[in-house]
């Protein structure tokens, strides 16, 4: 079956970094558009960074130019680099897939960006 495997959160001061990892299995990967989104308390969850099987990339408007996200087909893996963190990228990231239609998602990963 499908599974996403989120790692790599945690507290970190505002302007600092941080690399999330998505662990994958159960489906053809290196196919598989990945994406990323995040859910902050008392806000609608929202698409933070997309990657396709070819590696094309796409960006909210929120992170461009701080966050970066990629792919290592080999390890069945995808990443989020978030650099130049704010305290609003307070969040739950979640990894998501779509397979056959269906939306996969992760169990998420927290993220709190404080002093």
């Amino acid at each position: 079956q499908v599974q996403l495997v989120e790692s790599g959160g945690g507290l970190v001061q505002p302007g600092g970094s941080l690399t999330l990892s998505c662990a994958a299995s159960g489906f053809t990967f290196s196919t598989s558009g990945m994406s990323w989104h995040r859910q902050a308390p008392g806000k609608e969850r929202e698409m933070v960074a997309r990657i396709s099987k070819t590696s094309t990339t796409d960006y909210a408007d929120s992170v461009k130019g701080r966050f970066a996200i990629s792919r290592d087909n080999a390890k069945n893996t995808v990443y989020l680099q978030l650099n130049s963190l704010k305290p609003e990228d307070t969040a739950i990231y979640y990894c998501t897939t779509t397979v056959r239609w269906y939306a996969y998602w992760g169990q998420g990963t927290q993220v709190t960006v404080s002093s």
